[in-house]
């Protein structure tokens, strides 16, 4: 490795290395050779991952919404039998029925 002046030389700086950055990725791009089908191949790749992410989620939608409906059942099978406050069965009274433990 050489020493080098650290006085800016006419030249050097900022444009200089994107010059040199430019150049340099320039000559490597033109030494990469792509295959024949390589559009095909990924394409075929993306469209598969595109299919399977699709599936996924349409499969992920259908559990969620069989366990919503599975557990609203299972909530509306533990209400009991018998008639609530509401539905006590008074129809036709004078007024509305008090509720239990309360003071007229």
């Amino acid at each position: 490795m050489t020493h080098r002046d650290t006085t800016p030389a006419p030249g050097t700086g900022h444009d200089r290395t994107e010059r040199e950055l430019r150049a340099a990725l320039a000559a490597l791009a033109d030494g990469v050779q792509a295959a024949p089908d390589a559009y095909r191949s990924a394409r075929g790749e993306w469209r598969r991952r595109e299919r399977r992410r699709r599936l996924v989620l349409a499969v992920l939608v259908i559990v969620v919404f069989a366990l919503a409906t599975l557990i609203g059942l299972w909530v509306l099978n533990q209400a009991p039998a018998e008639p609530g406050v509401i539905f006590s069965g008074a129809s036709g009274a004078a007024g509305p029925t008090p509720l239990p433990g309360s003071r007229p």
